[in-house]
């Protein structure tokens, strides 16, 4: 079943919560939107959910224009940030009240089959005889998300169902609910504010911000060719570099400051004001690439690998480097590190309240 929003708004008073939100969820695809707190995210499925009613625009499930279909027959579930969960039923109450229901009533045993099969997909069969007040956050989101993967559905609305997870097992999650969706096929749009889930989860992901979609696409799409500096900002950890300088008669970049010179993999007019992007990944202190003279400005232990940030001029470039190859670095210690110019990102240079743009490799 698909889900289509064409040019939909919202308001809340004179607050915009969405701003002609164009969105296309294939039928049997895992969507991801990626946004930040604010962005319309949580709205954005209310409104396909037919919890909120959009102001302008149409909302299609299955092709079907929802204008005038109740939430309970719009064939959709979905599940809450902040858990909703009956607080004086027990956890396999609550699990299994919509299995109870007129519209997906089943009999008890396979009522029961069902539930202890989600409950031991999510870790939670040791906890159904308890009530909610003896969860711990974690625990209630778990409950929250198999009261909406244990009835049929035509697809699932999930806000940021993993956000209250610890590490350890949001990343357990992350697998299952992937392999999930691969088993299922059921039509899933999933919110999140975590770059990782989406990457990891989404078949496609969509990037939210101020209520309108950014950039939809793969993961590729997202992360080799973002839209604009926020997009490029939003994925990865250390954040991508942001240089900011002019192209030169030659073809190069070249920092404010002079003291940094990349070639650019686009043509772009002598004298243009640019932001080079540099990938973290795409730096290191071994490998081939252009090489650039700095000095180490500060160095951060993570594990078997080192958050290395060099000084060159005035501008800061942050890479991670293997424990070995960074053994020894002190402040301002002389390193050459090197750069793969064929995937820098080379952006429009930013304005006030005006991410640049990716200019695109001709």
């Amino acid at each position: 079943m698909s889900i289509t929003l064409r040019d939909v708004h919202k308001a809340y008073g004179r607050t915009t919560a969405l701003d002609g939100v164009r969105l296309d969820v294939r039928e049997g695809e895992f969507f991801c939107l990626l946004g930040p707190s604010g962005a319309g995210k949580t709205t954005t499925l209310k409104t396909v959910a037919g919890l909120e009613r959009p102001d302008a625009g149409t909302v299609e499930i299955g092709g079907r224009d929802m204008r005038d279909v109740e939430p309970y027959d719009r064939g959709v579930a979905m599940c809450f940030e902040s858990y909703a969960l009956y607080p004086h039923r027990s956890v396999y109450d609550n699990l299994v009240s919509p299995l109870r229901s007129p519209r997906h009533r089943l009999p008890a045993a396979e009522a029961r089959d069902r539930v202890g099969a989600v409950a031991e997909l999510l870790g939670i069969s040791g906890l159904l005889d308890r009530s909610p007040g003896q969860l711990s956050n974690g625990q209630r989101q778990r409950v929250a998300l198999g009261r909406v993967l244990v009835r049929p559905a035509r697809a699932f609305l999930l806000d940021e169902p993993l956000s209250h997870l610890d590490a350890k097992l949001r990343q357990r999650m992350r697998a299952e609910l992937k392999a999930l969706g691969a088993v299922r096929r059921t039509t899933t749009l999933y919110v999140t504010h975590d770059w990782v889930e989406a990457l990891a989860l989404g078949d496609r992901i969509g990037v939210i911000r101020d209520g309108r979609i950014v950039q939809t696409g793969t993961r590729e799409d997202i992360w080799y060719r973002p839209y604009d500096t926020e997009v490029a900002r939003a994925f990865g950890r250390p954040r991508i570099n942001l240089l900011p300088g002019v192209v030169t008669e030659a073809g190069d970049f070249r920092s404010a400051d002079g003291a940094l010179a990349l070639p650019l993999p686009v043509r772009v007019a002598a004298g243009t004001g640019v932001l080079v992007g540099v990938r973290p990944r795409d730096v290191s202190l071994t490998g081939g690439g252009h090489r650039i003279a700095g000095t180490v400005y500060v160095t951060e232990v993570l594990g078997r690998s080192v958050e290395v940030t060099v000084r060159i001029g005035a501008q800061h470039l942050s890479f991670v480097a293997a424990r070995g190859d960074a053994a020894g670095l002190r402040p301002d210690d002389p390193v050459r590190p090197a750069v793969r110019p064929e995937n820098l990102l080379v952006f429009e240079a930013d304005r006030p309240q005006c991410p640049g743009r990716r200019i695109e490799q001709r």
